[in-house]
């Protein structure tokens, strides 16, 4: 070009392509990046998981950022093309867009959530559910009172019945099962739905402590649970009751096999004894499937994408869902405190909204602070492991019946 302003346009286009948008699309772009870098220092600091964080806020960052013109004369990036139909348009994408490989055979038919689950399942202990199955399943059962009220509250604000699950999903406090229900039920919703429930999933890690400070007195966040006769559970009755289970559910529920068998066969894995299985999954997969997971969430916070009007509604419902979830968890912490005639440490049941392990080590940090000696963490994971069993559940019943 001739003019100077136009050739320093030409070279830098991510500066063009802003100064070139919409004051809205600016406007949505500079905050996002400005959010991605607020996410990695809150990773780095600690106060959200930084696994997960510290790439989907550098991914969030490079998209708003590096978005050029095109040869068709609109903008767009070299990450991803979430949208993309058809298999002429597929295959032209997997050979330009270098993230594509990743969102098409990872994201798009739900594999990344099976790894993460995978991994997860060998880092379950069953054996604290079947050690004080009541208690757990009580308090995940309480703490599913976001997903049971956010639904009809999504179809009274306009969503439809599918997409009003999908969104409901994130009360459960489960990524893999948010992403899952989204690409079954709502796929045109999946990006933002999956985007706002991993956020949201990083942001109970700093935000359930101040819920739970407001609502549970110190002297009660203290409480020391009772030294109690256990009963030891072995490695094959975990093996037997990860087989029982995951069959009786794929039974029950066959829309969501997928996740009840990657979830159990992770925990048969670990209760077999398989220890090179169990270094793959616990380390190489699930680590692997984490980094891939928050770099393509952060990649897909594209401002053209998140600003879409309908995202406030799914943002405005995924901290209702959250925020609900927690109320019912603690609901049922006091009924098992009123229960056990005050021997119950309250704060337990928000372990039940099943962000494994965040929600039981939120728990147990509180307690400590109140009381040194509370050692509460083995009720606080199994309340946790019931939580994933219910939201899977929950996922099959909405599926099931909407799909």
């Amino acid at each position: 070009m001739a003019g100077g302003s136009a050739g320093f346009l030409d070279i830098f286009q991510g500066i063009a392509t802003l100064l070139a948008s919409e004051p809205r699309i600016a406007a949505g772009r500079i905050g996002l990046m400005l959010l991605g870098f607020l996410l990695i220092y809150l990773g780095r600091k600690g106060v959200l998981e930084g696994l997960l964080m510290i790439p989907m806020g550098l991914g969030m960052a490079a998209i708003n950022a590096g978005v050029m013109f095109l040869d068709n004369g609109h903008t767009g990036t070299l990450f991803v093309d979430p949208l993309v139909t058809g298999t002429e348009a597929t295959m032209r994408v997997l050979q330009i867009d270098w993230v594509q490989p990743i969102y098409t055979f990872m994201f798009s038919n739900g594999l990344i959530a099976c790894l993460v689950f995978m991994g997860i399942g060998v880092l379950l202990d069953v054996g604290y559910v079947m050690q004080r199955p009541f208690q757990s399943m009580i308090l995940a059962l309480f703490a599913e009172l976001g997903t049971i009220v956010t639904f009809p509250i999504a179809v009274m604000l306009g969503l439809t019945e599918p997409e009003a699950a999908s969104v409901a999903l994130i009360g459960g406090a489960d990524g893999p099962m948010v992403m899952f229900g989204s690409l079954v039920m709502a796929k045109h919703l999946f990006i933002p739905i999956t985007v706002v429930g991993y956020l949201y999933l990083g942001l109970t890690y700093g935000g359930y402590p101040y819920l739970i400070r407001l609502l549970i007195p110190e002297h009660l966040r203290g409480i020391a649970m009772p030294v109690e006769k256990v009963r030891t559970i072995s490695s094959n009755q975990k093996l037997t009751f990860a087989v029982v289970v995951c069959t009786l559910l794929c039974l029950l529920f066959p829309v969501a096999a997928p996740l009840f068998l990657s979830l159990f066969v992770g925990v048969a894995v670990r209760e077999s004894g398989l220890k090179n299985f169990q270094l793959l999954l616990s380390e190489t997969v699930l680590y692997s499937a984490t980094f891939f997971l928050g770099l393509t969430l952060g990649i897909l916070c594209e401002a053209s994408v998140i600003l879409d009007p309908v995202v406030l509604k799914l943002l405005l419902l995924g901290i209702m869902a959250l925020t609900f979830s927690a109320l019912g968890g603690i609901a049922g912490g006091y009924v098992l405190y009123w229960w056990y005639d005050g021997k119950y440490n309250p704060m337990i049941g928000v372990a039940g909204v099943s962000c494994l392990p965040t929600t039981a080590k939120v728990v147990q940090k509180l307690a400590n602070k109140a009381n040194p000696a509370a050692m509460i963490m083995p009720h606080a994971l199994g309340a946790s492991i019931s939580g994933v069993i219910t939201s899977a559940i929950l996922t099959g019943i909405f599926v099931a019946m909407l799909r």
